[in-house]
């Protein structure tokens, strides 16, 4: 069955939450719709909708009217089994302990490393994005200096598996996962079950710290939060008021040429650098609460 896209870009954050509302409404109605903030630094929102035939271009050009948007950009996807791709095409990934692989690359798995299995899936963070990889290693760095964790969360948690290595590197300590979106707690869950980590990990659906159980949970010593920077920034007094006095925090999902100012923001709620890590295009931040850079 093909797959038809409709995109547009406009600067104002509201009104594409709105465009996202209104493009619900369209006969035939949309099988899926996104609104994201571009990470280009451009300010710009894009909003896409996806259709199982062509979707009405008169209907598009009255939204356009409607929310002075641009032009959306109306393609045809080719017919690609993506899960299957990804499978075949992500190698294992290393980041110092630990070793990511997918149920395809089994036999691949060193006797010496921790190993996550985590297959490709509809959640980010299978290890290969420079985000998730940055994460890790310094999830790395605490461990390899003594550090004992007991009290994490992994704030945007996707595929949970900096949950799931921090809950492999202190064994005795039970780690909470949580995302907004219920497909990534979904698959959260199934990579737990996968990795016989039932028990040790507990995803949540929420919006940031916003449920009971994470504000029941807290102080936390250990936050992971490996989303986008927009969020990151809106995130920091809610880090600052959840992390226990002394504790790290682990934030990526960062432009490189935006890593100064999610420092200064957090500085100012009393969280300081301890390390920054650039890989390709993205910084991953290692901070500590009440500790100066």
């Amino acid at each position: 069955m093909p797959t038809f896209t409709a995109l547009t870009t406009l600067p104002d954050a509201e009104n594409a939450r709105n465009l996202g509302e209104a493009l619900e409404r369209m006969d035939p109605a949309p099988t899926g719709i996104g609104v994201f903030e571009m990470e280009d630094d451009s300010g710009l929102w894009e909003v896409g909708a996806y259709f199982e035939a062509a979707p009405d271009r008169a209907a598009l050009a009255v939204l356009e009217a409607a929310f002075a948007t641009r032009p959306f950009v109306v393609s045809e996807l080719p017919e690609v089994d993506w899960v299957a791709k990804v499978r075949r095409e992500l190698a294992p990934i290393e980041a110092g302990r630990f070793f990511l692989y997918g149920s395809h690359d089994a036999d691949r798995v060193p006797e010496d490393k921790i190993a996550l299995l985590v297959d490709a899936a509809m959640a980010f963070g299978t290890g290969h994005h420079g985000t998730t990889l940055g994460c890790l290693r310094a999830l790395d760095r605490l461990a390899a200096d003594g550090l004992t964790i007991t009290n994490a969360v992994d704030i945007g948690c996707g595929t949970a598996v900096l949950a799931m290595a921090a809950a492999r590197v202190w064994p005795d300590h039970p780690v909470l996962a949580s995302d907004i979106d219920a497909v990534a707690v979904e698959v959260a869950q199934a990579n737990v079950v996968l990795n016989g980590l039932e028990g040790r990990v507990r995803c949540i659906e929420a919006m940031g710290f916003e449920h009971p159980d994470l504000t029941d949970a807290a102080p936390f010593d250990l936050i992971f939060a490996n989303i986008l920077k927009g969020p990151l920034v809106a995130l920091a007094p809610d880090v600052a008021v959840h992390a226990a006095a002394g504790g790290h925090v682990i934030l990526s999902g960062i432009l490189n040429p935006q890593a100064d100012e999610v420092v200064e923001v957090y500085a100012r709620n009393g969280i300081n650098l301890v390390e920054r890590q650039v890989i390709g295009d993205w910084t991953t931040l290692l901070l500590r609460s009440g500790s100066a850079e």
